[in-house]
């Protein structure tokens, strides 16, 4: 297949874009290379997908209303994932305007691109951030997700709504994965694994939030992809049984599903952090802090849909991830 892929020099993009290519199909990646973290991780990321003969790259931001248009004109796809966003709930309270721009405005260029040029199946990012207020949990896709916390998790959440109204619509093919805490090598520096291990090894403090009391469902970047590309080969069909009398959020009359993607086995933040000293050797001096404006105390994904569907759930402990994130850092940053 050929794959638009966006985002494709990002920490999820360029994964999921190996991952294509060494599968035996051909992508276009598209990236703006932002500044929101260093530039120059991404820049490490595209050199080692352009070494493969089927990825192609154009600079480009999914906000750019004529470039993307002429993409889509330019080929044809037969799927796209769309990893572009900007993403951290905590920045969205600092610079709202680039949330609207990239997860609201490009969102539309990318439907308004898959409409046209009638693309089999529009994969895109959601986030595990949709659940907001909720608390009961493991959370299911099935639960109502009217409560963000942040402008961040109410963008994410629009895009499912977008999504769903051009399946509607247009009978489009559309599918949502609500990542929970994706971690592993060629991570993003603003992550707290990427943190973490960064004050560990130098020796400077880390800021531990919640005062610790964080839970997350940590979900290794290699499971992710998987989830991914098993759920892009599997388009959704129309639910016959979905009932606007009591309409399921998970499902659709539409050609349109949300999936959770995550690990199912969320892990006290106190016990990721002695599973980064574990792999460095070295013990984190700590700094408590307070829960952050816009973060949620905990996260945990009920995985059974995805599984029904595509006979795939998240597997890698978190030792693991973390042991080969630490391997990777060491690597990259020569430490």
């Amino acid at each position: 297949m050929k794959v638009l892929v966006t985002g494709a020099a990002g920490f999820i993009g360029f994964h999921v874009s190996q991952y294509l290519m060494k599968r035996g199909d051909s992508v276009v990646g598209i990236d703006n290379i932002n500044d929101y973290y260093d530039p120059n991780i991404k820049l490490s990321r595209l050199e080692m997908l352009k070494e493969y003969e089927a990825f192609s790259f154009v600079k480009l931001d999914i906000a750019n209303k004529s470039g993307m248009e002429n993409l889509f004109a330019e080929n044809q796809f037969d799927a796209v994932i769309n990893l572009a966003a900007q993403a951290g709930v905590r920045y969205s309270l600092e610079n709202p305007h680039v949330y609207m721009e990239s997860n609201i405005t490009g969102f539309l260029n990318i439907l308004e691109g898959v409409r046209h040029h009638k693309i089999n199946h529009l994969v895109y990012a959601s986030s595990s951030s949709v659940y907001g207020a909720n608390t009961l949990q493991p959370f299911s896709e099935h639960h109502n997700i009217d409560h963000p916390v942040s402008l961040y998790a109410a963008s994410k959440k629009a895009n499912e709504l977008m999504a769903h109204s051009y399946s509607h619509l247009y009978g489009m093919k559309t599918t949502g994965l609500r990542f929970f805490t994706v971690y592993g090598p060629w991570g993003r520096p603003d992550m707290a694994l990427f943190l973490f291990t960064k004050g560990i090894l130098e020796e400077e403090p880390i800021n531990i939030f919640n005062n610790g009391e964080m839970i997350r469902d940590f979900t290794y970047i290699d499971d992710i992809v998987e989830g991914i590309v098993r759920v892009m080969d599997n388009p959704p069909e129309g639910n016959p049984e979905w009932s606007g009398d009591k309409p399921d959020p998970a499902t659709s009359y539409a050609n349109y599903r949300v999936f959770n993607i995550g690990n199912n086995n969320p892990v006290k933040l106190m016990d990721f952090v002695e599973a980064i000293e574990n792999a460095v050797g070295k013990k984190a001096i700590k700094n408590f802090m307070p829960l952050q404006a816009g973060d949620v105390p905990s996260t945990c994904a009920d995985v059974s849909e995805l599984e029904k569907e595509v006979g795939f759930k998240p597997n890698t402990s978190v030792q693991e991830g973390i042991d080969n994130f630490v391997s990777w850092y060491r690597d990259y940053f020569n430490t």
